[in-house]
Parts: structure tokens; sequence; C-alpha cells
């Protein structure tokens, strides 16, 4: 397609879908968005889209302007709008995947539901999906028919390492799940300073009755360390490595993940003496309670959308990613 690329970005994430555009060089593709009676939604393209390359950029973690499923909704539909009305390719670019982590069958009769939310993109008709860090790699991988793609986050935390002056580093797992995750940003960090960064991860073990186990494998003591997860909600398991971190002798202690899912729990990693700084990146907006932690530089937002902008870019092309 010679053409350039349409980009969309609903309301509810028009604000990074801008900077997206912004970093593409380009303009957000008008929308037409209506509220009907009982909280109906409609949306629908203002411009002609047949035949043409389509990228939707819509986020679907719950914020102040929308629940979770409203915002999955929404996309499905516009998706569907978009294929209705002839577009050649439609592609869903979600920097938060809602339901990533529910999924395997964890009792006899769970729910499996990435692999249900997979089902209604594909029966709407989109053709690729781009996700940032989803919590399972197999899962995702495995849950889609049409192409999928997972991008990651690691990038965007080169520059936040580099203002910390971070000294000694170590690269931790908050538990042996993420230890891979955490091992790909240790090797983005180390390439991009040239820099030599440890690693460790902490022992961790789920009970009925909450959490056990805080043995750090990998020696911390005087060091500065970075804890990497790929979302922050209720904050408890990074508060629980971090003060590990701290009794077991590290000097500094930072966290970083790709999605600020951030409950009213999470407030603590704030208020507490556990942690030095969280980094985060905008894949999920912030609620006005963590907004004051960005100037206290308690809480650093590093943007995403130059990564999706150049993953758009080539795409488009027909280029290697």
């Amino acid at each position: 397609d010679s053409s350039p690329p349409l980009l969309f970005a609903p309301q509810q994430t028009r604000a990074l879908g801008e900077r997206v555009a912004a970093a593409l060089g380009a303009s957000l593709t008008a929308l037409e968005e209506r509220e009907f009676e009982g909280a109906e939604h409609v949306a629908g393209p203002l411009e002609p889209v047949r035949g043409r390359d389509v990228f939707i950029v819509q986020s679907l973690g719950a914020d102040a302007s929308g629940s979770t499923h409203d915002k999955l909704c929404r996309l499905l539909f516009l998706i569907g709008a978009l294929k209705d009305a002839g577009a050649g390719c439609v592609t869903a670019c979600i920097p938060y995947l809602c339901y990533a982590r529910k999924d395997r069958r964890t009792q006899p009769y769970a729910p499996v539901t990435t692999r249900y939310v997979a089902a209604m993109f594909e029966a709407v008709g989109a053709d690729r999906v781009v996700v940032l860090d989803v919590h399972n790699d197999a899962a995702f991988d495995n849950a889609f028919r049409c192409e999928s793609l997972r991008l990651d986050s690691a990038s965007a935390f080169v520059a936040p390492f580099a203002d910390a002056q971070l000294k000694r580093c170590v690269i931790a797992s908050p538990d042996i799940g993420g230890v891979k995750r955490a091992q790909q940003l240790r090797e983005v960090l180390q390439q991009a300073h040239k820099v030599t960064i440890s690693f460790a991860f902490m022992e961790k073990h789920r009970r009925a009755d909450g959490l056990s186990g805080d043995t750090w494998v990998g020696d911390v003591t005087d060091r500065d360390v970075l804890i990497y997860d790929d979302l922050i909600a209720s904050g408890a398991t990074l508060l629980r490595a971090a003060r590990a971190a701290k009794a077991a002798g590290a000097r500094r202690v930072f966290a970083a993940a790709a999605h600020a899912v951030f409950t009213p729990a999470a407030l603590a990693l704030f208020t507490q003496d556990a942690l030095d700084a969280v980094w985060v990146t905008d894949s999920i907006a912030l609620t006005p309670d963590f907004q004051p932690f960005i100037s206290q530089r308690r809480l650093v937002v590093c943007s995403i959308a130059p990564l999706f902008a150049q993953t758009i870019a080539a795409l488009h092309a027909g280029t290697s990613l």
C-alpha cells in the first residue's frame, strides 16, 4: 500500500494515541463517537478506509475514562465497523491487554479468559494484534489465530536507568516466574550503557493465606537493585521484594514495570521507605492519586509511544521489526 497508514484512537486512549501519532509524524484519523441512552456507544470512521492499512490504539486498562469491559467492547465494535467499511487490514495496537493474567486453568473448572478474548478479536475480523509485555508469552502466542505480536518495554527504561546513576547494579525478578523477563531487561541495559549488571531473584511461594519466602538468590549486598515485573497492581509483591533486598544489604532499591495497573493499595509504594523510585510506562493512564509522585521523582513515567510508532511504520512498510 503506497498510501500512509490510517491511525485511530478512541477518546478513552486519545492522549496516548496522539503521542503515537506525533512519534509517527502523522495525525490521528477522524473518528465519530456517540453516546446513546442506556450507556450504549457507537464509533466509526469519518474518512474512507476501503482498502487502507488501519491501526487502532486502545489500551484496555481500567481508569477514569472507563472500565476494562467498556474499553474492550468499544475496541471490538470499532474493529467491526472498520472491516464493514472495507478496511484492507486492521491492526489493534493494545498497550495493555486485559485478562492476560487469566492465561491457564488453575483449577478444574476455571476459565481461560485470555483465549476467550482472543476469540472475540477474531470474530470481529481483526487481522493483527500488537501488545506490550503480556504476563505469559506462551499463553498469548497460543491464544490467537490471527497474527499476534509482542513488544518488549525494556527499551523504555534505558533513559531512567542512566538518570538514576545506579552503581554496582543488580537486575532482579520478584519471583522465579519473572526471571526470563528480568534477564531481557538486563541484556538491553548492558548493551545500551556498556556496563556489567548482575542478576538476582527472590524465592516466593503462594499459599492460601498469602505469600511466603523472602530469600534472595544472588548477591545484593551494597548494590543498587532494580526489581522488574510486567505490571504493578497492589504493589504487595514489589514491597515484599524491596524490603527483603534492603534487609539483605541493598544500598538502593528501584522498581520498574510496563503496566501501572495501580490499585489504591499501591500508594504504599510511595509512602513507605522500601523503594527509592518506581518506573512505569504510559500504557495505562494514571489516576489523580498517583500524579503528585511524578513531581517528587518517586514515580517516573516512560512513554512507549515511540516503540508503537516504530512498529506501526515497520508493519505498514512490510519491513523487519
